[in-house]
């Protein structure tokens, strides 16, 4: 008997041990590149002059560090009207400005320029619907128990409309992202609804009375709707049936060394904010 439970103590005190061992994961890292997060945004109802584009360089796989990129000269230049606006070294990664003025459906380029090598793209500013009605109902989601917030807005018909959803919950994070385009919705009153499905691993809850979410609705362009499309989905786990994860290339091109082209995107869309806090039925 002594002799058994010898045995066992010892394989316990093994298996006890073997789950200390630190298995070292060699990752193969990539050169450093530029990453260029130049959202220049215009929420309906101001004037949009404040603007800010952060710059900062990639990190190795396990590093969640942010690294600024200081030093850079930041221009954005209104194609149509010549007008060039500079952006401000704030010394931690961020180059702002209280001068833009954005156009509708205008064309605009991003200059940049960091450690000798200079970074452009061109994008033009989108324009968005104005949401009509915002509400709560049980009817239309995936479980007819929970709440889910509606946005109704009318689509544009004259021309083909692409649209970027970004819904977060008081609390929360990080918000959900959403995209859409006009193919088969064209011209018509949409309503676009959201909800939170409940996930115990991930931690989330659906909405309850109470809850308050903050919604912004953007106009984007085709291109940058094909990108951000692909991030979504990437960002949307490795399940057995998710998209294979790819480098995604924005529209920043590095014209001093093309084989060290930037991450990152450079978009101008106008935007709809809306708060929404959910009441008892």
């Amino acid at each position: 008997m002594k002799t058994i439970i010898k045995y066992i103590s010892l394989v316990i005190f093994l298996v006890l041990t073997a789950c200390e061992d630190v298995v070292d994961i060699d990752v193969q890292e990539g050169p450093t590149r530029l990453v260029i997060e130049a959202s220049l945004d215009w929420e309906k109802g101001t004037e949009g002059n404040y603007q800010t584009i952060k710059l900062s360089t990639s990190t190795p796989y396990f590093d969640t560090s942010f690294q600024p990129a200081i030093g850079a000269t930041v221009s954005v230049l209104n194609v149509n009207s010549g007008t060039e606006v500079l952006f401000v070294d704030q010394n931690d990664g961020n180059y702002t400005t209280t001068d833009f003025e954005p156009v509708i459906g205008d064309t605009y380029a991003l200059t940049v320029n960091y450690k000798n090598e200079v970074f452009t793209a061109t994008e033009k500013m989108t324009p968005v619907p104005e949401i009509k009605e915002v509400f709560q109902s049980r009817d239309d989601g995936f479980n007819d128990e929970d709440l889910e917030v509606h946005l109704v807005f009318t689509d544009p018909e004259a021309e083909e409309n692409y649209y970027l959803f970004k819904f977060l919950k008081e609390g929360e994070l990080f918000p959900a992202f959403e995209d859409a385009k006009d193919e088969f919705i064209n011209g018509n009153e949409i309503d676009w609804w959201y909800e939170i499905e409940e996930d115990e691993m991930d931690g989330l809850t659906p909405f309850e009375p109470g809850d308050t979410v903050y919604i912004s609705m953007h106009g984007i362009s085709k291109s940058y709707y094909e990108y951000i499309k692909i991030l979504i989905e990437q960002m949307g786990g490795a399940g057995l049936f998710s998209s294979t994860p790819v480098a995604l290339k924005g529209n920043c091109v590095n014209q001093t060394k093309p084989e060290n082209q930037p991450l990152g995107y450079f978009r101008l869309t106008e935007v709809n904010k809306v708060t929404y806090t959910f009441t008892a039925e």
